[in-house]
Protein backbone atom coordinates (compact mmCIF):
# COMPACT_ATOMS: atom_id res chain seq x y z
CA UNK A 1 0.00 0.00 0.00
CA UNK A 2 1.18 3.51 -0.78
CA UNK A 3 0.02 6.89 0.44
CA UNK A 4 0.72 10.16 -1.27
CA UNK A 5 0.43 13.57 0.29
CA UNK A 6 -0.11 16.40 -2.13
CA UNK A 7 0.25 20.09 -1.37
CA UNK A 8 -0.49 23.18 -3.43
CA UNK A 9 2.50 25.39 -2.74
CA UNK A 10 2.78 28.13 -1.71
CA UNK A 11 -0.85 28.10 -0.49
CA UNK A 12 -0.33 24.96 1.63
CA UNK A 13 3.17 25.86 2.82
CA UNK A 14 2.29 25.63 6.52
CA UNK A 15 0.73 22.17 6.14
CA UNK A 16 3.70 21.04 4.04
CA UNK A 17 6.15 22.26 6.67
CA UNK A 18 4.24 20.38 9.40
CA UNK A 19 4.31 17.17 7.38
CA UNK A 20 8.01 17.49 6.59
CA UNK A 21 8.94 18.31 10.20
CA UNK A 22 6.79 15.60 11.81
CA UNK A 23 9.76 13.27 12.33
CA UNK A 24 11.68 15.96 14.17
CA UNK A 25 8.60 16.82 16.22
CA UNK A 26 8.20 13.17 17.21
CA UNK A 27 11.89 13.01 18.19
CA UNK A 28 11.54 16.16 20.31
CA UNK A 29 8.47 14.80 22.10
CA UNK A 30 10.30 11.51 22.70
CA UNK A 31 13.31 13.35 24.14
CA UNK A 32 11.05 15.38 26.45
CA UNK A 33 9.29 12.23 27.63
CA UNK A 34 12.62 10.54 28.37
CA UNK A 35 13.92 13.58 30.26
CA UNK A 36 10.74 13.70 32.35
CA UNK A 37 11.02 9.95 32.97
CA UNK A 38 14.60 10.33 34.18
CA UNK A 39 13.68 13.21 36.48
CA UNK A 40 10.71 11.22 37.82
CA UNK A 41 12.61 7.95 38.22
CA UNK A 42 15.64 9.34 40.06
CA UNK A 43 13.68 11.31 42.63
CA UNK A 44 16.37 10.94 45.30
CA UNK A 45 18.08 13.97 43.75
CA UNK A 46 15.05 16.17 44.35
CA UNK A 47 13.12 17.63 47.24
CA UNK A 48 9.54 16.45 47.77
CA UNK A 49 8.26 19.69 46.21
CA UNK A 50 10.45 19.29 43.14
CA UNK A 51 9.38 15.67 42.73
CA UNK A 52 5.70 16.66 43.01
CA UNK A 53 6.24 19.31 40.32
CA UNK A 54 7.98 16.85 37.98
CA UNK A 55 5.19 14.33 38.59
CA UNK A 56 2.55 16.95 37.80
CA UNK A 57 4.33 18.11 34.62
CA UNK A 58 4.82 14.52 33.48
CA UNK A 59 1.14 13.72 34.02
CA UNK A 60 0.05 16.83 32.12
CA UNK A 61 2.48 16.08 29.27
CA UNK A 62 0.97 12.62 28.74
CA UNK A 63 -2.57 13.96 29.17
CA UNK A 64 -1.97 16.46 26.36
CA UNK A 65 -0.44 13.77 24.14
CA UNK A 66 -3.45 11.51 24.75
CA UNK A 67 -5.88 14.35 23.93
CA UNK A 68 -4.19 14.59 20.53
CA UNK A 69 -4.05 10.81 20.02
CA UNK A 70 -0.25 10.77 20.12
CA UNK A 71 1.35 7.54 21.31
CA UNK A 72 5.13 7.71 21.61
CA UNK A 73 5.43 3.95 22.10
CA UNK A 74 4.61 3.01 18.51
Amino acid sequence: MKATLEFNLPDDQHEFDLAVQSGNMYAALWDISQELRTMWKYKEYQSEEEYALVDSIRDKFYEILNEHNINLNQ
